[in-house]
């Protein structure tokens, strides 16, 4: 009796997905992405304290590094939702129209962004001045002063090279003459700049 042949096996050509393709990466999670994720997963409405120190656990257990309480709170009241809590470091909950212009406006990476940040912080203090809008005026001056605790912040850290921390206490100096003499502050910078003292430290 004559065999039949084996059945000849048709091999399925189906495209695998791209998580078994090689050399195909998954992006890393962001801290910003994750502290989302999670709130929208827990449906939270309102942050508090409980909800930051959980947030907190959950980036260290993701990502092995720890997230301070301020950074939460700002990516958190940035995407709009309602935040209570506050230190010295955590932005301020600014009201409308005024969070709107003031978005953004503190930077103090080096000494020229701290004052391109603060030129324009101040031309925006004087439309607030001269419009007698005391909240704007408020408002403008409560960024300035958390620059200036910030950079205190990072000029005491000794994790940073000390040519930086030297910067940071340079730029809490500024932070805190502008608050002190607003209309002065920018020709005491111009005589700050000149002198021998800013010219050793800071000259490349």
């Amino acid at each position: 009796m004559r065999r039949r042949p084996p059945p000849v096996r048709i091999q399925s050509w189906r495209r695998k997905s791209s998580a078994a393709l090689p050399g195909r990466r998954s992006v890393p999670e962001t801290k910003k992405q994750i502290i989302l994720e999670y709130c929208r997963r827990k449906a939270l409405e309102r942050i508090g304290l409980q909800e930051i120190r959980a947030l907190a656990n959950e980036l260290r257990g993701r990502l092995g590094s720890r997230t301070s309480p301020s950074y939460i709170a700002g990516v958190l009241r940035a995407a709009g939702m309602k935040v209570d809590y506050q230190d010295r470091f955590a932005d301020p909950p600014i009201e409308e129209p005024y969070a709107s212009r003031l978005r953004d406006l503190l930077e103090f990476h080096d000494l020229a962004s701290a004052e391109a940040s603060l030129q324009k912080l101040h031309e925006l203090y004087r439309e607030y001045r001269d419009a007698s809008d005391r909240a704007g005026v408020r408002w403008v001056r409560s960024v300035v002063q958390k620059g200036k605790l910030r950079a205190s912040s990072l000029a005491a850290n000794p994790r940073l090279r000390p040519e930086k921390r030297v910067e940071k206490a340079e730029i809490a100096v500024w932070f805190r003459i502008w608050l002190e003499t607003p209309d002065l502050f920018f020709d005491w910078l111009d005589v700050r700049k000149a002198c021998e003292e800013f010219r050793r430290l800071f000259s490349p």
